[in-house]
Order: structure tokens, then C-alpha cells, then sequence
């Protein structure tokens, strides 16, 4: 993707779809508050560039070569979600309002494997992938701007709703509601690697 405004609408558009990552801030907004979640917008944006940088520049040629890699990659991805959801599925009965938001390891962890990072190292950002760093380097600053943006707009969804329900949201309705998102997630990742494991195999028989 070259086109700025392409790139930026196209960058807004993945990042403020609800996932894994936006569930997580938007928990910690309406747990702890805006101000003591924001420090998890670094947590957010170290995960996604750690994660694109891998992709792009190290398991790129590797994708490209061969199919079976990147099914391998969504099918953990997946795995991964659905383990995250059971946790919080487990914490749902615990009190919502706390003084302490998510903790910043869970969020670089999810952010870490999220999904989304496939789509911005291959589609989004392309520059990386194909050894063009100088070319990519400028749209990179520009997703580390979008990302805080987003990230902190899922935070103050959160904390608006905390405000919202006077301090009387109950932590199971939103652990239990974010559970399941994960799980829809991890599904339509995982039926995307089974169809497209069921492809090849079919292609090569």
C-alpha cells in the first residue's frame, strides 16, 4: 500500500475493528479509569512493532515461499486467543472495579500475537517485507501515531462506561462479554488456517 490517505484509512479501519488488544483496553478504561491505562498504549505499540518487524523482515521470505508457515502462524494466533479467553472467562466473577488496570504484560503478550500484525507486515506495510525499509520507514512512524490514537480512543470507551454505570459495572458482564469476542476471533482465524490447509492439501493430491 503506497497511497497515504489509502494507507491511513486502511490503518484506521484494522486498528479500530474490535480484537483481542482493544478488548483488553477497553476492560482496563472501564476497570481502573483513562489515566491509569494509558501506560498500556506502550505495552500496545511495543507488542505491534515487535510483531510486524518479525514478521516483515525475518519470517517474510519464509511466508512468501511457503503457505504452510503462515497457516502454522494463524493456528497458534488462534490457540493463544482461546487461552486468553478462558482466563478471563475464569476472572469474570471477580469485582471490575479495581485500582490497578490490566496488567502491561498481558497486553504486550496479546498485542504481541494479535492477528492484525499479520495483515499490516503483508498488506499494510509491504515496504519491510520486500527489503524497501527506507520507503516503509515513514508509514511506520505513522502506525505508531495511528495505534496511540486508537488504542487510547478504546481506553476512554472503557472509562466511559465505568462513569457511565456510576462505578456499578459488573466485572462478569464485561470479562464474560470479552471472552467472547476472543472466542470469535480465534474461530475465524482458525477456520482461515483450516481452509487454507485444506487447500493446499487439495492442490497437492
Amino acid at each position: 500500500m503506497i497511497d497515504p490517505i489509502a494507507f491511513i484509512l486502511a490503518a484506521l479501519t484494522l486498528l479500530a475493528t474490535p480484537g483481542p488488544t482493544n478488548t483488553l483496553l477497553a476492560m482496563s478504561g472501564a476497570q481502573a479509569g483513562l489515566r491509569p491505562s494509558l501506560r498500556l498504549l506502550g505495552a500496545e505499540l511495543g507488542g505491534y512493532m515487535i510483531s510486524i518487524l518479525i514478521l516483515s523482515l525475518i519470517l517474510g521470505p519464509l511466508v512468501r515461499g511457503n503457505i504452510m508457515v503462515a497457516v502454522i502462524l494463524k493456528g497458534l494466533c488462534a490457540l493463544y486467543l482461546v487461552y486468553l479467553a478462558i482466563k478471563l472467562w475464569r476472572e469474570g466473577s471477580s469485582a471490575l472495579i479495581s485500582s490497578a488496570p490490566v496488567p502491561f504484560r498481558r497486553v504486550f503478550t496479546t498485542t504481541l500475537l494479535n492477528p492484525k500484525a499479520v495483515i499490516f507486515a503483508f498488506l499494510i506495510l509491504p515496504h519491510l517485507a520486500d527489503r524497501r525499509i527506507p520507503q516503509g520507514l515513514p508509514y511506520l512512524a505513522g502506525l505508531c501515531g495511528l495505534i496511540v490514537l486508537v488504542g487510547g480512543s478504546w481506553i476512554a470507551l472503557g472509562s466511559a462506561l465505568r462513569v457511565g454505570s456510576g462505578g456499578k459495572l459488573a466485572g462478569g458482564l464485561v470479562r464474560r462479554v470479552g471472552a467472547g469476542a476472543l472466542v470469535v476471533f480465534a474461530a475465524v482465524l482458525g477456520s482461515s488456517a483450516w481452509s487454507t490447509a485444506h487447500a493446499v492439501a487439495a492442490a497437492a493430491s
